[in-house]
Formats: structure tokens, C-alpha cells, sequence
């Protein structure tokens, strides 16, 4: 299902600058910035504060807002940030996945996995706390030019299984990330990919 070997590098062609990246979030849970479920402000705190990128360059969503409200005001920075493509087409997009086979904040069997009109979406009843959250959909995400997931840890095998090997009558979200021109690769640690049957490529850390 997925486009193995893996890992596979994703390597721009030439020099890339930083400050002509912009940045945005493929979810976040619907809390102020300096809250410890903030996911911008994880990033802002560890790494945004280590990169010449400029903040005007990273698209948030506004946490004092009503759910429904933060979504469509994410839509609309992005369309504006994509000079309004109904689509936005990331270079590229980072995903995790959880035990359940969850990425970004679409959950197994939730009505938002049908949302096809939206690029961005509410969602208040999220199984994981905190239960209101902004999250891209699958249309964005399958437009993205490359796509990466990222898994460690014994407790992602058994999905990782499911979602690389097992043909599914009913797939988890991650499973359904298939990018309609783009590449789709995966990054996994031994006990993560200690499951699978299918060949990939083994680096050891430096």
C-alpha cells in the first residue's frame, strides 16, 4: 500500500533557504499557544526559535476562536498563502501515526474521513483529549507533492502492519494517505517496522 523500500530521502535540487519556507501545521488541538497541548507551541518553543524563518511564514490557527470559526480561518490563510488554490498543494507534509492508526486529527471511522468539500475541518468530539481540534483533510493531503510519515516504538507495529501489508475492508486514516501524484514514504525505527514481512531499507544512526 504504501510506496517502499523505506526510508527513502526527500532531497531539494538545489540550495534551499529557510526564509522563503512557509510553514503551517497539518493539525492542532484547539488551545491557547502557551499550553502544554499546543503543538505550535511546542514547535515555536524547540525548534521555530532555532530557524531563520520568519513568522510572518508560519500559518497558525487563532486558538481564541470557536472551533468551527479557527477552521475557516486556517482555510483562509492557507488559500492566501497558496494564492488561492481550492487545493493547497504542500511540497511537502510530516505525519505521524497513532497506535489506532489515526494521523493528523482523523480517527478511525469518523464522518470527518468522508469530508471532501473542505480542506480544513472542525473537529469537537476527538477521541484523544483534548476534544476540539483544526485539522487538514484527506483532499489536502493527498494533493501534497510528498509525504512523509514518521513512526517509532513498539506500540505503532501492529498498525504499522496493518497499514503496509494488510489489505483492509475498512483501513485506518493513515491507510487512506495516498498521495495522487506525490510520494508517500515511510521513516521507521527496528521495534516500529519489527513486524513487517515486506523488504525495506535499513540505515544505521550515525
Amino acid at each position: 500500500m504504501a510506496n517502499l523500500p523505506l526510508p527513502a530521502a526527500v532531497a531539494p535540487a538545489g540550495p534551499v533557504s529557510l526564509a522563503r519556507w512557509t510553514l503551517g501545521f497539518c493539525d492542532e488541538r484547539l488551545v491557547p499557544f502557551d499550553h502544554a497541548e499546543s503543538t505550535y507551541g511546542l514547535y515555536r518553543t524547540h525548534l521555530l526559535s532555532r530557524l531563520p524563518i520568519p513568522e510572518s511564514q508560519v500559518i497558525t490557527i487563532n486558538p481564541e476562536l470557536p472551533v468551527e470559526e479557527a477552521a475557516e480561518d486556517y482555510a483562509k490563510k492557507l488559500r492566501q498563502a497558496f494564492q488561492g488554490d481550492s487545493i493547497p498543494v504542500f511540497d511537502l507534509l510530516i505525519l505521524g501515526v497513532g497506535p489506532d492508526g489515526h494521523t493528523c486529527s482523523l480517527f478511525p471511522d469518523h464522518p470527518l474521513l468522508q469530508e471532501r468539500e473542505k480542506i480544513v475541518a472542525p473537529i469537537s468530539d476527538s477521541p484523544k483529549p483534548p476534544p476540539q481540534r483544526v485539522t487538514l483533510t484527506l483532499p489536502v493531503l493527498n494533493a501534497a507533492r510528498t509525504v512523509i510519515f514518521v513512526a517509532t516504538g513498539e506500540g505503532k507495529a501492529a498498525v504499522l502492519k496493518r497499514i503496509l501489508e494488510d489489505q483492509e475492508e475498512n483501513p485506518v486514516p493513515a491507510a487512506l494517505v495516498q498521495p495522487h501524484t506525490g510520494k508517500l514514504c515511510w521513516f521507521l525505527d527496528e521495534a516500529a517496522a519489527r513486524l513487517l514481512t515486506v523488504p525495506f531499507e535499513k540505515h544505521s544512526t550515525l
